[in-house]
């Protein structure tokens, strides 16, 4: 079948590999030249496509691969929380199944487990180490390159599809999260494969592409639940209107889509709720057991008003400001966000609105202005929610607008470089790239001890690129296409620095950012404490700060009961609450200032993780020591859980010591009710758990719930312990009296 590309491009065009293929004319069955060798083949590619097209891609894809495995293992267990999950799911099938948080089954990740499969299926092959679990992530960072190369390349020619890859590949927080254990991998991966097939869609009007579209969308749900249905308004809105079939049969593909999406999407969750919830993990992150209420709840309309039962804390409206950093419409490009996806923001939102002026004489049914409208539409739904959303916002779930970002940029690039005869096209291209090297350097100066000398190479190098693109049409070809390489150059060059520094650092724990230090206020990386989060104005905190090259600290989040929040970072003026210090390795913390109180006990010891006691704090796990590691050890084999704790990092840095499964009691904030201290009181009767370690997130201490309950029964009830710097309650043996 041959496939009809509108507008036609001009020769010039098409023998440069910007422009889309032309037709391939259509085959006889066993007629043409014999068929080439595999290898061959996938060397040289499509006939119709120029020579390099095809080594330029496996180049690209060869090298995002070698960088993404570049310097893996130094992240360790990237986030623990997920990588104890994984090292569960690697022995038990049925904790694989319900994403549990250890072979036990006590309590799930507050996620869908459909992240976790690939990575526990490797650790089951590979055994559990770093590479293990985080290669799998890095191989859906280069499929992700490929799709949307291949999305782009299909209409607008190999070369635009190169440059959407490129732009992907080198965008910082994609270089973070496809080397890391978050669910956004897969969700960036299965979104960029859903808009990939609704054009496709639109463009033959063909069932199985919206079909197998809605099949994506709906295991993307299960990967990380709400987030994946984001795109689904512009998407549908989008096919409806453009598909060049009837109507009738518009909305009967519509609903065969939704039937894909719903089964897809449905079945595990049908099993989950369907099992009776006494021999299946208690659902982490509700407060009722039930996965319905974590998705609609917790991970669903609580992130977007800020009212999250069992968090740390929401957020503001619009435009006000909360726990998660102020919101309104230039939160993607503010100092905690901007660095991280918004370097080439500015010029796609320039190339989306000139791609759909120059597509708005095309017919209804033009697949070119359905591609603007699908990516476009996917990036301004996302962008939209995660600027207004009030709840729990961290940087890294820009990676979801990378691919949308990168789609746009090479499709807008090429139309315009088609059209650069035509006065306002030269000069759109050129103001793209000047909106691209001005935002560059004003991201880069925000970095001013970074690479001092880069923010002008972009500056002057994007300026001297616009120049020569404004006069691109009246030029020669060889000319116009070097203006061309230095702006793209230019526009790189910033993301470029900024992924090259990401990879070069190891980062661990539950906020994570990319780009050198300093480059977000939030975030953490090494082996070092994890990342902390802006504070509002609490009460009767301590606060802690963690200190930046170069950098005085400010005003941390401090909790009661314990010392500085692990990696915090500056914060509001909080009420009553005493200044910590907070020191990273390698570096000397400085002096933090009030800081923001929660109730409910203390996080980290001081020195953030690992502090007293041994216990980890709520966005990193603890520093076993391995007299701890012995003790746990020894005899694991006879408990069902070798021990429990309070919070799923602390839980989590022990079962990956030792292998052993330990129990995370209230799951990952320490909130969740379960298990209820008749549960804990039935399964240390039965002589299921070994031993109890002191410390952990939320829940512990002097503050409400089960795990303050569980926390003051244990104290009161067994033995003491002291080993290495922890904490431990042989829960074999009572005290005396």
């Amino acid at each position: 079948m041959t496939t009809q590309y509108d507008p036609p491009t001009s020769r010039q065009g098409e023998a440069a590999g910007w422009g889309p293929p032309p037709p391939a004319p259509p085959r006889t069955p066993g007629a043409g030249r014999p068929r080439q060798p595999f290898v061959r083949r996938l060397w040289r590619g499509r006939a119709e496509d120029p020579r390099w097209a095809r080594p330029a891609l496996l180049g690209l894809l060869a090298a995002t691969l070698l960088l993404y495995l570049c310097n893996l293992s130094a992240s360790g267990y990237a986030n623990s929380f997920y990588s104890a999950a994984v090292q569960a799911g690697s022995t038990s099938w049925k904790a694989l199944f319900f994403g549990s948080l250890d072979a036990g089954n006590a309590i799930t990740v507050d996620k869908p487990p459909a992240s976790l499969w690939p990575m526990e299926l490797s650790v089951r092959l590979f055994g559990l180490n770093s590479w293990a679990i985080l290669t799998p992530e890095v191989l859906m960072g280069v499929a992700s390159v490929a799709v949307v190369h291949a999305a782009v390349r299909r209409r607008f020619g190999p070369g635009a599809g190169l440059i959407a890859g490129a732009v992907l590949a080198l965008t910082p927080v994609a270089a973070l999260m496809f080397r890391f254990d978050n669910p956004d991998a897969m969700l960036a991966l299965l979104m960029a494969v859903a808009c990939h097939l609704v054009v496709r869609a639109v463009a033959e009007g063909r069932t199985k592409w919206l079909v197998w579209a809605g099949a994506a969308i709906g295991f993307a749900f299960l990967a990380k639940t709400l987030q994946a249905f984001l795109i689904l308004p512009p998407l549908a809105l989008v096919y409806a209107v453009c598909a060049p079939v009837p109507v009738k049969k518009r909305l009967g593909q519509l609903a065969a889509a939704t039937l894909a999406l719903v089964v897809s999407g449905g079945w595990w969750v049908a099993v989950v709720e369907l099992w009776p919830a006494s021999s299946r993990p208690y659902i982490g992150g509700s407060q009722h057991n039930s996965f319905l209420e974590l998705t609609f709840g917790y991970n669903g309309l609580g992130r977007l008003n800020g009212d999250e039962t069992g968090s740390v804390g929401g957020g503001g409206g619009a435009g006000g400001s909360g726990m998660w950093g102020e919101t309104g419409w230039d939160r993607m490009f503010d100092s905690e966000t901007g660095g991280q996806i918004s370097w080439l923001l500015p010029s796609a939102l320039v190339l989306l609105v000139a791609g759909l002026v120059a597509t708005r004489k095309l017919g209804r049914t033009s697949a070119t202005r359905a591609s603007f409208l699908v990516w476009g539409g996917s990036l301004l739904m996302t962008m939209a929610v995660f600027s207004y959303m009030a709840g729990i916002f961290h940087q890294y779930y820009t990676v979801a607008l990378a691919p949308y970002l990168a789609a746009v940029t090479g499709m807008g690039a090429a139309l315009l470089w088609e059209r650069r005869r035509e006065t306002w096209a030269s000069v759109t291209l050129a103001a793209s790239v000047v909106a691209a090297a001005a935002w560059g350097y004003v991201l880069l100066h925000r970095t001013p001890d970074y690479l001092p000398w880069l923010r002008w190479l972009v500056l002057v190098g994007g300026l001297a690129a616009a120049l020569g693109l404004v006069f691109a049409g009246r030029v020669s070809r060889r000319l116009a296409l070097g203006a061309a390489a230095v702006g793209l150059v230019a526009a790189l060059a910033g993301p470029t620095a900024y992924t090259l520094s990401t990879l070069r650092e190891g980062h661990t724990g539950s906020i994570v950012t990319a780009g050198p230090a300093g480059a977000s206020m939030m975030g953490g990386r090494g082996g070092g404490p994890g990342g902390g989060m802006p504070g509002r104005n609490g009460r009767n905190g301590n606060g802690g700060t963690q200190g930046r090259p170069g950098q005085q600290g400010g005003p941390g989040n401090g909790f009661p009961g314990g010392g500085g929040f692990g990696g915090g970072v500056p914060g509001q003026n909080g009420q009553n609450g005493n200044g910590g210090t907070q020191t990273r390795p390698g570096q000397q913390g400085q002096q933090g200032g009030p800081g923001n109180g929660f109730p409910g006990g203390g996080l980290a010891g001081e020195g953030g993780m690992g502090g007293a006691g041994g216990a980890g704090g709520l966005l990193n796990g603890a520093t076993v020591s391995a007299e701890a590691e012995k003790l746990l050890e020894k005899d694991a084999a006879e408990y069902t859980w070798a021990a429990a704790s309070v919070g799923s990092q602390n839980a989590a840095a022990y079962q990956l010591a030792t292998g052993a499964p330990v129990m995370a009691i209230g799951g990952f904030n320490g909130t969740d009710p379960s298990p209820t201290l008749a549960q804990f009181k039935k399964y240390v009767a039965e002589g299921r758990i070994h031993y109890f370690i002191a410390g952990g997130g939320m829940g512990a201490g002097g503050g409400s719930g089960t795990a303050s309950q569980i926390s003051s029964w244990v104290q009161k009830t067994f033995t003491k312990m002291t080993v290495g710097s922890a904490t431990f309650y042989d829960l074999t043996r009572e005290t005396s009296g």
